[in-house]
């Protein structure tokens, strides 16, 4: 059974990138160790791996741990995607948010406790690329669930899209459908 002091390593590596010191955690104490691994401010090791911007670590553990620590809370009320969008974190938000057993899009909603999401978090930063990134898969998601709903292009005309930030502004745009632009 991992220490106090075992799982304080291992987040020391997950913050500073050391893949092998992690690798020799899972095989000495299982990857269920993992999930009970928080420093003092509730942080996992997914926490520290996603603000630092550590892939090759995030793809290692990944397979290995609950998808349910993708979202899990820090004591701030932070996922390990809010600390990758603060943090601008490309990659590692990709990597997040499209890893097939996880939640997905809906994580980019997950607000902490300050109410802020991840977007939320990459708009703040000033961080154009990720918050144009994370809205197209919110919008990706949106585009999904109209399809589950058997609504088709032919159906629609114009999509009004809203989007508020952080600050509560919100940005307004149409969409039409490519059955409009050929008219």
């Amino acid at each position: 059974m991992a220490t106090a002091e075992d799982k304080e390593e291992l987040l020391l590596s997950c913050r500073y990138g050391d893949i092998e010191e992690v690798q020799q955690f899972v095989v000495k104490f299982g990857a269920e160790s993992l999930e009970g691994a928080r420093d003092e401010n509730g942080n996992t090791a997914l926490h520290m791996v996603c603000a630092n911007g550590h892939g090759d670590i995030l793809d290692y553990l990944l397979p290995k741990v609950k998808p349910d620590l993708l979202i899990c809370r820090n004591n701030a009320g932070s996922i390990p995607l809010h600390w990758a969008a603060l943090n601008k974190h490309l990659s590692i938000i990709k990597r997040l948010v499209e890893y097939p057993d996880g939640p997905g899009p809906l994580s980019i909603n997950c607000k902490n406790l300050a109410g802020r999401s991840p977007l939320a978090e990459a708009e703040l930063s000033e961080w154009e690329e990720g918050a144009l990134w994370l809205t197209s898969k919110m919008q990706s998601e949106d585009s999904n669930n109209e399809a589950e709903e058997e609504i088709s292009a032919d159906d629609v005309r114009d999509i009004e899209v809203e989007i508020q930030d952080a600050d509560g502004g919100v940005a307004r745009m149409t969409l039409s459908s490519s059955k409009d632009k050929s008219s």
